[in-house]
Formats: C-alpha cells, sequence, structure tokens
C-alpha cells in the first residue's frame, strides 16, 4: 500500500510541474495574462513563439508519460491499475497543480505523455489523427478532441481489454470537459486557428 501511495504522489507532483508558466516568467512575463490565459503549449506559442512553445510541449508531455515508466521501471510487479491510477494522478496534477494553487491548464499534453507510456501504439494512431485533422482546420482544440475520440478504437483495436478500453472513453470525457468553451467556440466558429503551413505555401 505504501509504494502505491508514492508512486500515485510521485504521479500528481509530476503531473503538477507548470513548466508553461514557469517558461514564461523566465522571459519575464506571465502567459496567463496573455492569449486564452491558458498554460499550455498552444498559448505559450502564440504568446512567446515557436521556441518556448515547443519546450512547454515536450516537457508538459514528459511529465504525464515519466512517472508511469519510472512506476513500471522500478516496481515491475504493480498491477496494470496501478499503473492507470498513477497516469490519473499525472493528468490531474497537470489540471489542478498543487505549484498554482490547483488552477492549471487542460491537461492534454500530459495525457498524452500517458497514453504513450500505456499504449504506444494507440498513442501514434492518435497522433496521426491529430496531425490529419490540425493541419485539415488549424484548430488545435478540434484536433483534440478527434484525435482523443479516435483514441478510445484504437486502444479496443490494439489491446482488446475491456479496462483499458473504458480508460480510454474517460480520457475521452475528461478532454470534452476540459474543452467546453473551446467546443461552443467551435460550433460559433470563432475558435482560434494556426495556419503553420502557409510558410510552405509561400
Amino acid at each position: 500500500m505504501g509504494t502505491i501511495i508514492l508512486v500515485l504522489l510521485a504521479g500528481y507532483l509530476s503531473g503538477s510541474l507548470v513548466w508553461g508558466y514557469w517558461i514564461s516568467r523566465l522571459k519575464g512575463c506571465d502567459v496567463r495574462r496573455y492569449g486564452s490565459g491558458n498554460i499550455g503549449a498552444t498559448n505559450v506559442y502564440r504568446v512567446l513563439g515557436k521556441g518556448p512553445g515547443a519546450i512547454t510541449l515536450v516537457l508538459d508531455i514528459l511529465k504525464g508519460a515519466l512517472p508511469v515508466i519510472l512506476a513500471r521501471q522500478f516496481f515491475p510487479s504493480l498491477p496494470s491499475l496501478v499503473l492507470l491510477g498513477v497516469g490519473a494522478a499525472a493528468v490531474a496534477g497537470s489540471m489542478f497543480p498543487v505549484f498554482l494553487r490547483f488552477k492549471g491548464g487542460k491537461g492534454v499534453n500530459a495525457t498524452f505523455g500517458v497514453i504513450i507510456a500505456l499504449f504506444p501504439l494507440s498513442a501514434l494512431s492518435s497522433l496521426g489523427v491529430w496531425i490529419l485533422i490540425f493541419f485539415s482546420f488549424g484548430i488545435v482544440s478540434l484536433a483534440s478532441l478527434t484525435s482523443a475520440f479516435s483514441l478510445i478504437f484504437w486502444i479496443a483495436f490494439f489491446q482488446k481489454n475491456l479496462v483499458y478500453t473504458g480508460a480510454g472513453i474517460l480520457i475521452f470525457l475528461l478532454i470534452v470537459w476540459t474543452h467546453r468553451s473551446n467546443i461552443k467556440r467551435i460550433v460559433t466558429g470563432k475558435e482560434a486557428r494556426i495556419f503553420l503551413w502557409k510558410k510552405f505555401r509561400s
């Protein structure tokens, strides 16, 4: 029981690492005061540019993946449900970080990190869907929602496990919940777009 509590706490603390906020402070601003007000990679990209945005993206993915990978490495006898719990704790930390008075981001990148650690083939397939939707419409939130929905079917296909498929459904519902305002803007046509490919067309 002590080991389980330890790895769950480690997962939460890892998820609580607010890289986007810290990087913006190093750049002399508070990213929460600009753009969407979110501390995630997308808003860091909009406010501070590609470099800080890319660094935030990688670090946010790692804070979800590493606690699961390390828990499995150092405690190989841990049941799969506990590893799922570690991933869930990391996502909870990303959304409700102790370092920012429990006001964090949407947890998408941390969730993707957890998926990479637990279901690598499903993660890559879901990433393919994300890339397709993003480069088709230029809307990060739409790509995230669509790839999260597709994840349910990828997990069912590759893992063939009802518990894991149920976890995929919960992940999708969580992404929907954290993107409530984005969904409203998508429906009304007011969601912000990022057109990275314009440079390749010019």
